[in-house]
């Protein structure tokens, strides 16, 4: 017990400690000579452009930590794409995890990228143990592509996982290449029904999400989803991010890909009968999320870009969740916190 508030005490001391110094450091100083973690790392801007609107600092609740933007797909939409190859080091991840559950952190979600690009898996495996052996949090789940995924990889570290996210924008493999999400000889659907018996077998709760685009619109995917029964069918509308899919300095031309709302909504209607179906649009999901980079820095999406505040690590979490640009009433309006620990879920493993 006293090791336990010894630990609580030196994370909270060391936050503001890190806060401290960068007000200490010269402003010539950016992220990547003040830690030391990367030659190439850009550095956040001095000033950010939004300020908060309010006094009140949001809880980290629900993160998404975008550790790695490599991939081994090229989905034409995606809006995190490989500006860097950078990674933390696993003890600088760690203690930023141990941040944020000061901070009130309950659920984390892994992402990317494809987060079982690092380490053939073992770098995520260690940060998932983590956070549920050590810190102990409610809900730690993972979306991925699935492509690299193992059963060795269940074996070892499914007992920590409570939600595994497949991406699946189509059944149509054709379509499936179209998009991006094709990977020479292997079949991605064919790929997602192994993955959900593993995940009965592991005792992994699982989950579909499908982004709706030019390509899948007409799609009508309700007997696949039915048969597959994730716990969540998350179904998002094409969203542009200036700088990531979209404009002179992006990595992708996503245009094509774009749907109106109207568009959006009638794939909705073909698909209201499905359950396990979780909507959302461009204005849900635009500033609902909370999106940490791969410096551990959260992203302001408000302007239309991925404006990054300071990192965590050197700021500390409350100062930098200020220019997050979280709007947590959408996040609560959108059904962002529910049942999210497999040991509250009633399934039949």
């Amino acid at each position: 017990l006293m090791l336990a508030l010894a630990r609580t005490v030196l994370v909270g001391l060391r936050g503001r400690l890190g806060a401290l110094c960068w007000g200490l450091a010269p402003p010539s100083l950016s992220l990547s000579h003040w830690r030391g973690v990367s030659a190439t790392a850009p550095a956040a801007p001095a000033t950010p452009r939004r300020e908060p609107d309010s006094d009140e600092t949001p809880t980290p609740t629900s993160v998404n930590y975008h550790f790695t933007r490599q991939c081994n797909y090229k989905c034409g939409f995606c809006f995190h794409t490989a500006k860097t190859s950078f990674v933390l080091p696993l003890d600088e991840a760690k203690r930023g995890l141990e941040m944020l559950k000061e901070a009130g952190m309950e659920k984390i979600n892994f992402s990317g990228g494809e987060p079982f690009l690092q380490d053939r898996g073992e770098f995520l495996g260690k940060l998932v143990q983590f956070c549920k052996q050590e810190l102990k949090l409610p809900s730690v789940s993972i979306v991925s592509n699935g492509s690299l995924i193992r059963e060795r990889w269940f074996k070892k570290y499914g007992e920590y996982l409570d939600i595994l996210a497949i991406s699946c924008d189509s059944f149509d493999e054709d379509v499936n290449v179209l998009i991006g999400r094709g990977q020479g000889k292997k079949n991605h659907v064919e790929n997602l029904h192994k993955l959900r018996q593993w995940c009965r077998e592991y005792a992994v709760a699982f989950k579909i999400n499908s982004v709706i685009n030019r390509f899948n619109l007409e799609e009508d995917m309700n007997e696949q989803i039915k048969a597959l029964n994730p716990v969540r069918w998350k179904v998002f509308q094409c969203l542009l991010i200036e700088g990531e899919n979209s404009g002179e300095d992006a990595l992708r031309e996503a245009e094509k890909f774009v749907i109106s709302d109207e568009e959006f909504e009638q794939f909705l209607n073909r698909h209201k009968d499905v359950s396990c179906l979780i909507p959302e649009s461009n204005q849900k999901m635009k500033d609902s999320y909370l999106i940490l980079d791969e410096y551990m820095r959260f992203l302001n999406c408000q302007n239309g870009r991925k404006e990054p505040s300071k990192s965590i690590l050197d700021v500390g979490v409350e100062e930098a969740i200020k220019f997050s640009g979280f709007d947590e009433r959408m996040f609560l309006k959108r059904g962002g916190k529910y049942v999210w620990s497999k040991a509250d879920m009633k399934l039949d493993w």
